[in-house]
């Protein structure tokens, strides 16, 4: 069985067919998908479809970095109490981006300072967003990580050695998704160096679907097709892949 760590099936992309894709994930052992919540407009919908499909649906509460805005205090507000209205598995997702807009790195990094001060409160794992900002968040986990933090980077793309510097901290691991499906990504590379130990699996559906499938709505049954991947990269067999992974994210996220 397949956990996808990773997938916004509660976003409008999936209204039409939510069921059938819940149906599809389980018809490819995908048992078990965690929901990261995007800002205070969404948190409602991660609810619904937690609720809905419960005990396959599981949500994380968090702001993501891209919705951080000069409000973002009132934002963080109101989020912080639905962490413990819900069963949440982790604060998620968290970080920094830089790739749209560098100019509001300082309200960024206060959220993700507060937002991990969250995590550490509660004894929750978190989920984080790093895109053009590995070095920026570095600042912050060098400063703040203790044996209390632990969680996943997620959509992890970047080089062997953030890779390394990421896994000294000890109490994270990697989400790797579609991207290590695509031809010239490199990521193959970087994972193959990489004990599979330290990695989940995750789809961040609907985006960055895997090769064959790229240009398409991405889904958490595509779970496998990653997995496939990883089974070449590692020479075990995708069910080997799955067993190890899928108690990788057991373990953060206590499911």
């Amino acid at each position: 069985m397949y956990i996808d760590t990773h997938t916004h099936i509660y976003l409008n992309d999936f209204d039409d067919d939510r069921k059938k894709i819940i149906s599809d994930c389980l018809d490819n052992g995908v048992d078990k998908l965690l929901l990261p919540n995007i800002d205070k407009s969404s948190i409602s919908a991660v609810i619904k479809t937690c609720k809905d499909y419960k005990n396959i649906c599981f949500p994380m509460v968090g702001l993501h970095p891209c919705y951080v805005k000069d409000s973002y205090k009132n934002d963080l507000d109101y989020l912080k109490p639905i962490i413990k209205s819900i069963n949440t598995v982790a604060i998620g997702e968290i970080g920094i981006d830089l790739y749209w807009d560098k100019s509001n790195l300082e309200i960024q990094r206060n959220a993700f300072i507060e937002q991990i001060n969250w995590a550490k409160e509660f004894k929750l794992p978190i989920v984080i967003h790093a895109r053009d900002s590995y070095s920026e968040i570095f600042e912050v986990l060098d400063e703040m990580n203790d044996e209390n933090l632990n969680g996943i980077f997620h959509c992890f793309s970047s080089s062997l050695q953030d890779a390394e510097r990421i896994l000294k901290y000890g109490g994270f691991k990697l989400g790797i998704g579609g991207v290590v499906t695509f031809k010239n990504s490199g990521l193959d590379k970087v994972v193959k160096q990489i004990d599979i130990k330290n990695i989940v699996l995750e789809t961040d559906s609907p985006y960055l679907t895997p090769t064959p499938f790229r240009g398409t709505r991405n889904k958490s049954s595509y779970i496998p097709v990653i997995a496939n991947k990883l089974s070449d990269i590692y020479e075990i067999s995708s069910e080997e892949i799955g067993k190890i992974t899928t108690k990788n994210a057991s373990e953060v996220f206590n499911i």
